[in-house]
């Protein structure tokens, strides 16, 4: 597995630890380095930007999971 892809997993990982019912597309390649995630939940639907280099370093870096983490909730939340 490459590193995005462990980043990829890492995050959706992260995502179902928040709330398992929530639905999440992952672009396969980024745009200008930013990924647009979208996380669906029912009938509604949030955009999230993660940078290329956070996904990378998911995996292993407890600051970018904290990060992450704390932008998964509050995106989740408005849901």
């Amino acid at each position: 597995m490459d590193e995005m892809e462990a980043g990829k997993e890492t995050f959706l990982a992260l995502v179902k630890s928040c709330d398992a019912a929530v639905e999440v597309v992952i672009p396969t390649a980024p745009s200008r380095s930013v990924f647009l995630i979208s996380l669906t939940k029912g009938s509604n639907r949030k955009f999230l930007t993660l940078h290329e280099d956070d996904l990378l370093d998911l995996p292993t870096e407890p600051s970018v999971q904290q990060k992450t983490t704390a932008l998964l909730q509050e995106t989740i939340r408005a849901l």
